[in-house]
């Protein structure tokens, strides 16, 4: 699809059609069916920086999202833009590697961003006390989630980011439990329609 500003983003076949296809059995009613997954292709930053802005239109209090990808795919990045969509100065948002948490508070929900690549194991994660950040009323974006996947909560929206190229990236969200499903589907939906 063309996008706006000139960039573009590739859906995934395999995801659309099934997604498109149900949507047309279902024109006459209100709901669309449940999306556990989708995957797109996106071309450039500024192409990541529009999915991390969609994202944060989609979550709400209490979200955890798991990026999962190899060191210069663009998680910080996408977490930048991710903040950003929810009120966060971007130039404010720093990959949190040595303090292993950093919060911002001036957005429209509170956002914890996560760092776990230092951490020697799951327990060492534990011990920072992450069950206040995961079920309080802020948004956790947890970089190197992979690391850390066994202390997860069971609802949670894991973003697997694989480098395809220099600028070009695919990314995969899984929602994991119930409460996650609505945000893939408005992310795909978005993603879908601009």
């Amino acid at each position: 699809m063309r996008q706006p500003d000139g960039y573009t983003v590739n859906l995934i076949a395999e995801v659309v059609k099934p997604l498109v296809s149900a949507q047309n059995a279902l024109n006459h009613e209100s709901r669309i069916p449940a999306v556990q997954s989708f995957s797109l292709t996106v071309e450039n930053e500024q192409a990541t920086c529009h999915l991390g802005r969609s994202l944060a239109k989609a979550l709400e209090p209490g979200s955890v999202v798991a990026l999962v990808g190899p060191l210069g795919a663009g998680k910080t990045r996408f977490v930048q833009a991710t903040a950003e969509g929810l009120g966060v100065p971007a130039d404010v948002v720093t990959s949190p590697t040595f303090v292993l948490v950093n919060e911002y508070l001036e957005g429209r929900l509170p956002v914890y961003h996560f760092d776990t690549y230092r951490l020697p194991n799951a327990d060492e994660f534990c011990d920072l006390g992450p069950d206040e950040y995961f079920f309080g009323s802020g948004v956790c974006l947890i970089e190197w989630a992979d690391r850390v996947t066994p202390v997860l909560p069971r609802q949670r929206l894991e973003i697997a980011i694989e480098i395809l190229d220099e600028t070009s990236r695919q990314f995969t969200f899984t929602a994991y439990g119930a409460t996650m499903q609505p945000v893939v589907e408005r992310v795909a939906r978005e993603m879908q329609t601009t």
